[in-house]
């Protein structure tokens, strides 16, 4: 079976989970019992042996989708020859499983659907043992379970390792499928009318919850959409947020650039704060904070880049037995950046603490405490190279980002302290030192020829990652954003997209133009008074969404094709944070 591109992949998910279904109807990515879990569905990274579940058409025909307006309920219509059918699929969860609901009905003439499923335990590598109850086909793992009822969609036949069957639907036929997941012995099976009222009550809770949010600019219906995205990788345990759905879809197809972002990056701390409190959800934007903060305790002074979001995940690298999506390899679980050295990480979470102080007047004293103690390390270490934003797998280097970002966080620290948020005690050695950063990257780290910041001190490289130290409050002057960002455009950009850089990075194959780079330069110009250039780009990078207005991390500027892990918090932040700023310097 083909693969199909990342673009035709829509997202459901509940809070704990998410599930990953293509345009044809299946669902090719589901980790059980939480997102960082081994998946259950795996047939993204491998067709033949990672598991999927169908539900489509048994005959040819176009399809459309759509969500559910302002919800994370996805709806797919098929056209077909005879007829038309609407799949409409939701993530529900009860105490002890994941229920996903897959609702199918006749609109119009008959339509025969087929279904499928075929679960593959730890990423594939074990298909588990099958057995029935009556109306109830179940899979068991050592850990986990899976069980599959279905509801006017004929009888269920029993396959190697999977579970199918079939109906003819007609004009106003319903059938259910429903696939419950979670620790063996914890999954409880109910009726139709109950399963269909979970799905429903999922839909209710996640329209509840976007019925919150605050923006009223130009690009509403966009900003709410990445707002449920990002909602998706929030995981509710917990109030951590992973940076992305799925591990390893590919940054170039048939290469080695293949990652796990399952995990919650420091680095994406103040990007997703500040989008969640610009919309109004500041209750997962504190969340969200708290949770960083209780993770940065374990490793304090020291922060690492990212840290799991459950206790039963770890974050050591390791690769799977695997195809890889379209035989990009190796597919991994785990993420070898969480040990680098990555300097901006600290003024990330500084950042992160100054916009939290803003909201709520107080920080708690132990986390007050600690974040004294973070502003100091920054002084002991920022002279250091370390590995970037980018987590580059090769020799570290003394990146301006990472700079501008210690600069920042010293910066972020005085004002805390002089507000009474820290120990009042540090402000003058903290401010001191935001100095010397600051010194740093406009003598080392500037180049009079281009008239850019470059990529890294006695680089001749451009870089967009500086697009970043410039929205989080970097100091300089307009006329340096505005000549960088001409030069950027110059060697990066490709119409309205960009590559993050083009220097080696002693990895294999080419990647794409990455899409939160598109969405800094709106927000730069902005910054540097351009306003109407800036609109032009925003609307032009609101184009490369797909059809259900997702994003995953890159864009093949060649083609349009996504490429990367989805959906992408990187991009989904980017996209709010540009509208916001837009919509603010519209009003004058």
């Amino acid at each position: 079976m083909d693969y199909p591109p990342i673009e035709d992949y829509g997202a459901v998910g509940n809070g704990r989970t998410v599930a990953l279904i293509s345009r044809g109807g299946s669902v090719d990515w589901w980790c059980v019992p939480d997102l960082d879990s081994p998946s259950v569905f795996g047939a993204a990274l491998d067709t033949r042996r990672g598991g999927r579940c169908e539900l489509a058409p048994a005959v040819p025909g176009e399809s459309s989708r759509r969500y559910v307006e302002g919800t994370n309920v996805l709806e797919t219509t098929h056209r077909c020859g005879e007829g038309v059918v609407r799949v409409t699929d939701a993530l529900s969860e009860e105490i002890s499983a994941s229920i996903l609901v897959r609702r199918v009905e006749g609109l119009a003439g008959e339509v025969p659907v087929t279904w499928t499923v075929a679960p593959r335990f730890d990423y594939g590598r074990e298909a588990g043992h099958f057995s029935t109850t009556p109306g109830i086909g179940w899979f068991r793992s050592d850990e986990l379970e899976v069980a599959v009822q279905a509801w006017a969609l004929g009888d269920a036949e029993a396959g190697p390792g999977s579970l199918s069957g079939g109906a003819t639907l007609r004009t106003g036929d319903t059938g259910l499928l429903a696939v419950r997941a979670g620790a063996e012995g914890a999954t409880a099976p109910a009726g139709r009318e109950e399963t269909e009222r979970r799905a429903r009550d999922v839909a209710e809770r996640w329209l509840e919850w976007s019925r919150e949010l605050r923006y009223e600019g130009p690009w509403r219906e966009a900003v709410l959409r990445s707002a449920l995205a990002l909602k998706l990788l929030i995981h509710g345990p917990t109030g951590g947020i992973a940076a992305a759905g799925t591990s390893s879809l590919p940054e170039a197809v048939g290469a080695e650039r293949n990652w796990d972002y399952r995990f919650a990056w420091i680095r994406d701390s103040s990007f997703t704060v500040d989008a969640l409190l610009e919309l109004g959800a500041e209750d997962d934007a504190l969340r969200c904070f708290h949770w960083f903060a209780s993770a940065a305790e374990r490793t304090h002074p020291r922060l690492d880049v990212l840290y799991p979001l459950t206790e039963a995940s770890d974050s050591d690298e390791r690769e799977l037995p695997l195809d890889g999506y379209r035989g990009s390899r190796p597919v991994r679980a785990g993420n070898g950046a969480a040990s680098q050295l990555q300097l901006g990480i600290y003024g990330d979470l500084l950042q992160t603490a100054f916009l939290v102080a803003e909201l709520e007047g107080a920080l708690d004293r132990d986390v007050s405490r600690r974040l004294g103690e973070l502003a100091d390390h920054i002084l002991e270490i920022w002279r250091e190279p370390d590995a970037g934003i980018w987590e580059i797998r090769d020799d570290p280097s003394q990146f301006t980002l990472s700079k501008m970002l210690c600069a920042i966080g010293l910066e972020r620290a005085a004002w805390l302290a002089r507000n009474g948020h820290l120990p009042a005690h540090g402000a003058e050695r903290w401010e001191a030192g935001a100095r010397a950063v600051h010194a740093f990257v406009e003598e080392r780290c500037w180049s009079t020829e281009l008239g850019a910041y470059l990529r890294a001190a006695g680089s001749s490289d451009l870089d967009c990652a500086v697009l970043a130290g410039f929205l989080m409050g970097y100091r300089t002057e307009p006329e340096r954003i505005g000549t960088t960002v001409d030069a950027l455009r110059a060697d990066l950009a490709v119409g309205p997209l960009l590559y993050r850089y083009r220097a080696d990075d002693g990895l294999q194959g080419q990647e794409g133009a990455f899409v939160a780079c598109g969405f800094w330069l709106a927000q730069a110009l902005a910054e540097a008074g351009r306003v109407d250039e800036a609109a032009e780009q925003f609307e032009s990078m609101l184009g490369y969404c797909n059809d259900v207005g997702l994003y995953s991390e890159e864009i093949d500027p060649s083609t349009g094709a996504f490429l990367g892990n989805i959906p992408q918090g990187l991009s989904h932040f980017g996209l709010i944070n540009a509208a916001v700023s837009l919509s603010e310097y519209a009003r004058g």
